[in-house]
């Protein structure tokens, strides 16, 4: 019995013991990995025709200048056929950011191209409208985005005129930009250069617009010059065809007529800036 009772008296502390433990937690799950620029770059949902044109238009350096981030919330201008978008969109849903794709009723067909042939990774675009050229209500909430991206438009804003008639609304548009974005948010402007020595009346024809005239629309809405890169300039780039930026590819405008003479400039030489809205 005396033994029987040491035995006891040897398992009962060592329950007691055990019972006296807490839980470990578990391990906190890994964090989930966020595509890189990079990566988005290199995704293989891209349009094939799209990333032949990565040697003219930089999109990795270009996004890595504006300082997009991947959670952020970005609204890209005038999206058109969706060639940044096709960058876009997977860098910010991978890293729980939100895009949305402003532009006229008219203009989103490319949006919505994306949208039905993979649903996965373009069902969260917002295509919302951009107001500036038919009045309508703003849709995206101002203040609210961390970056507002416009890729070769402003020339378009210059030239063209808007649902109601008015011409030349380019100072409308930057001021419905600066609405949307969040104090310290950035302006990322990619657009065809126009020499600050040319006759000013050529943005008004030609597709090309000159740095100055960008800058005197930003600053006007109330931007701040964050800085410019040359990422995308092209020196080959004269700027002064017959036929404006129309000529050049992707375009190529006139037909066969000095084909590889164009094809070897390649596509227009681009001014590539940043504004800040201020604190």
């Amino acid at each position: 019995m005396r033994r029987v009772a040491l035995l006891i008296g040897l398992v009962l502390p060592l329950s007691a013991a055990g019972a006296a433990q807490e839980p470990q937690p578990a391990p906190a799950p890994a964090p989930k990995p966020v595509s890189t620029l990079q990566s988005a770059v290199a995704a293989p949902t891209r349009t094939p025709a799209n990333v032949a044109r990565d040697k003219y238009r930089h999109p990795e350096a270009t996004l890595a200048f504006f300082g997009i981030k991947p959670t952020d919330t970005v609204v890209e201008i005038w999206p058109g056929g969706g060639w940044y978008t096709e960058v876009l969109a997977p860098y910010l849903t991978a890293g729980g950011g939100k895009l949305y794709a402003a532009s006229p009723d008219w203009g989103r067909s490319g949006i919505d191209k994306l949208k039905t042939g993979n649903a996965t990774l373009y069902g969260a675009v917002q295509i919302v409208d951009f107001p500036v050229f038919d009045g309508k209500a703003a849709e995206v909430p101002a203040g609210t985005a961390d970056a507002v991206l416009t890729f070769r438009n402003v020339h378009n804003w210059r030239m063209g005129y808007r649902r109601d008639g008015k011409p030349d609304y380019s100072a409308d548009a930057f001021k419905q930009m600066y609405a949307m974005l969040k104090p310290g948010g950035v302006l990322g402007i990619e657009d065809h250069r126009l020499p600050e020595s040319a006759d000013a009346e050529r943005e008004r024809t030609s597709g090309y617009i000159k740095v100055s005239t960008v800058r005197r629309l930003a600053e006007a809405a109330g931007f701040q010059f964050a800085g410019a890169s040359e990422v995308n300039a092209n020196p080959k780039d004269t700027a002064d065809w017959e036929n404006g930026v129309w000529t050049l590819p992707p375009s190529l405008g006139q037909g066969e007529k000095d084909r590889e003479k164009y094809l070897a400039i390649g596509e227009s030489d681009r001014m590539t800036l940043k504004f800040i809205k201020p604190r």
